[in-house]
């Protein structure tokens, strides 16, 4: 998927945790979360995150179902995403997620490009996984694969079947 001048990559992912997310089970996700942020706030190619009044997105719940949680944000490039997400201790806790949230059917991550200096609402977010699961990818919303990120490939998280 070709970057258009003048913009960056939004993203959002999603997922159903196993508890509440106040539940002592939650503790190492949660009691992290701060140390994550920080480490995407100072990466290079970071643009903005969305933040709720937990002072992260914790307490935003977009969907019916109230154990569904969100986190979405701006970068200048997949590559700078990419590079956090895999190459940060950010990889450490998405190899544990299993430990805080149940697997889910469908697209938990969606990618989309934005004009640079747009910063996407929770609805806007929701609306283009929406769209993703219902369309699959192409210019409105797309995945890591569409994206043709690299270091997904080698991180092994592409769906079974697929290039890992």
């Amino acid at each position: 998927m070709q970057q258009p001048p003048d913009h960056h990559l939004a993203q959002l992912n999603i997922g159903r945790i196993r508890y509440e997310i106040d539940d002592p089970r939650m503790a190492d996700f949660t009691d992290n979360l701060a140390l994550v942020n920080g480490i995407a706030e100072r990466s290079a190619g970071f643009v903005w995150r969305y933040v709720d009044e937990s002072g992260n997105a914790t307490n935003t719940r977009p969907y019916a179902d109230p154990r569904i949680i969100v986190n979405f944000s701006v970068w200048q490039s997949v590559d700078a995403l990419e590079r956090f997400v895999w190459q940060t201790v950010h990889k450490h806790f998405y190899g544990r997620r299993a430990d805080w949230f149940e697997h889910f059917e469908g697209p938990s991550v969606v990618l989309w490009w934005v004009p640079i200096g747009h910063r996407p609402s929770v609805e806007e977010a929701v609306a283009r996984i929406t769209h993703l699961k219902q369309h699959g990818p192409g210019d409105h919303a797309f995945d890591w694969q569409t994206a043709s990120a690299q270091l997904w490939k080698t991180a092994r998280c592409a769906p079974a079947g697929r290039v890992a």
